[in-house]
């Protein structure tokens, strides 16, 4: 029991944390002043980066929102970067931020029919290598023409919902039971936890693909990640122009990635392989067949109209009709309009996932104006562009690979494509040069990034999701698992850059 004031707040402090957790963020909060102080912003900035991936590494014993919003606080009462240049960076990302709000939170109202459609899929197809491949080129698919964080997304409701399933029954419990702690296993009969422990491990690893395959589609179009359009903006390039020059690196990278897949399912390595537990599919079998017999019509069509809506999102988003985060709002509506959702209680559980990686980017985003204001990323902007002009283009993906898997991809390609575009416009480099590496931008900021889960929002995203921390898929796991990949994709990826730019 607490015995005073003091020790309440002691133990208060960062909740249910280890003691040693709290002991180390307090340490951070205590040096970066003294660092700051002693030797200078520059090593105080990085220091304040290399906290901050502490704190993202270890999101499954404390919310990093918490401990990393302490930390960019502490960085703004400091001088390392101003409340303004925070400001910036979240108008200059607020598509992103409409994106998480409403987009995640369409994709809630549309699980009864992503639900329906995975589970004919995984119960259809037996083969753990073709499902893992399906994952993978479907996610890339996508991303190529929506978006990579719509994407997770949808699979982290599709998992989340083969979860619940599974682990209601393995407690004992009744599909139909509403109210059910899916984080707990202290209910779980002793005869289904191996097939549990083997159940997350299957979701891990089609977690883990479809995050890679959002990657591998991500990169080919100039509507499949943020940075993208940033840089067809700049450069001046059309949707079929855009997917024309970076298809000589993008195509190869696809076909290596999708094969890594196959292998990886075959050999089992690296956490990949795991077959789906023979009683876990006959639970998701009885539960589809459940389903299906107690389906209403009210309740088909509500299916039909998450059909309908899933088109509109489709073609919304494929044509750039409006900003994504607004087609999301768009999706709420119509699902909720002709679904009979009218309570609002009912409305807000839609937000509860969303919300919080939301916060938790704008305090990624006071990091990246600490990053911005002091300059962090210059000296190696510089030494690049003063080697020999053909050594450039590999060098410029090396160096945004490197960064883009310590920092966010999207505030890496902004730095590098306005520094070459103002050497452009001073005439220091060519137009043909100025667009090979533009390409060179866009490959190094999406594909070498899969090493971490900081450089792409959606692997941070899939990392903070309530699905993470159900499947134990840490930080740690997460770099491990894309560790092939991040080789496959990287070596190709460089090779095609060195050679056919």
């Amino acid at each position: 029991m607490t015995q005073t004031v003091s020790s309440g707040f002691v133990r208060n402090f960062l909740g249910n944390a280890p003691v040693w957790y709290k002991q180390v963020i307090v340490l951070f909060l205590i040096a970066n002043p003294i660092i700051l102080w002693s030797l200078g912003p520059v090593v105080a900035g990085w220091l304040l980066v290399a906290e901050f991936i502490f704190t993202l590494a270890m999101a499954l014993k404390c919310y990093p929102l918490l401990p990393g919003g302490l930390l960019a606080v502490e960085a703004l009462l400091i001088g390392l970067a101003t409340p303004e240049a925070v400001y910036a960076e979240v108008e200059v990302n607020l598509p992103v931020i409409l994106l998480l709000m409403f987009m995640v939170a369409g994709i809630y109202f549309m699980k009864e029919l992503l639900l329906l459609t995975f589970t004919q899929l995984l119960l259809g197809i037996r083969s753990k290598s073709a499902l893992s491949l399906l994952f993978c080129a479907a996610a890339a698919l996508l991303s190529a023409f929506l978006d990579a964080l719509t994407v997770t997304a949808v699979i982290i409701s599709v998992a989340v919902g083969f979860y619940s399933v599974y682990h209601k029954v393995a407690s004992g419990r009744g599909y139909h039971e509403g109210q059910h702690n899916t984080q707990s296993d202290d209910d779980v009969i002793e005869l289904h936890r191996e097939d549990l422990v083997n159940f997350r491990a299957f979701l891990r690893s089609l977690l883990m693909h479809g995050a890679i395959g959002t990657a591998l589609g991500g990169v080919a179009t100039m509507v499949g990640e943020p940075q993208n359009l940033l840089i067809a903006k700049v450069v001046g390039w059309d949707f079929g122009t855009f997917f024309q020059r970076v298809a000589p690196i993008s195509i190869p990278v696809l076909i290596a990635g999708l094969l890594t897949c196959v292998l990886l399912e075959k050999l089992r390595w690296f956490g990949y392989g795991v077959r789906l537990p023979k009683p876990v599919r006959r639970v998701l079998e009885d539960f589809a067949d459940q389903q299906r017999k107690k389906r209403t019509k009210s309740d088909q069509a509500a299916l039909w109209v998450q059909g309908f809506a899933a088109i509109i999102l489709v073609l919304g988003l494929a044509f750039h009709l409006a900003e994504v985060g607004l087609i999301g709002l768009l999706v709420i509506i119509l699902i909720t309009s002709f679904t009979g959702v009218t309570d609002e209680h009912q409305i807000g559980k839609a937000f509860q996932e969303s919300l919080p990686f939301t916060s938790l980017l704008i305090v990624f985003f006071a990091v990246v104006a600490v990053i911005h204001q002091q300059h962090l990323f210059k000296p190696i902007i510089d030494f690049v562009l003063a080697l020999p002009e053909a050594q450039q283009p590999g060098m410029f993906f090396i160096a945004n690979g490197v960064l883009s898997m310590i920092s966010d991809n999207v505030f890496v390609a902004t730095v590098y494509i306005s520094e070459i575009q103002q050497a452009f416009d001073a005439g220091t480099i060519s137009r043909e040069h100025f667009e090979r590496l533009a390409i060179a931008i866009n490959t190094g900021t999406n594909l070498p990034s899969v090493a971490t889960p900081n450089g792409q929002a959606a692997f941070l995203f899939l990392l903070t999701s309530a699905i993470a921390p159900l499947v134990r898929l840490s930080y740690g796991r997460m770099v491990v698992m894309a560790f092939p990949y991040t080789i496959v994709m990287s070596g190709i990826g460089l090779l095609a850059v060195t050679n056919f730019l």
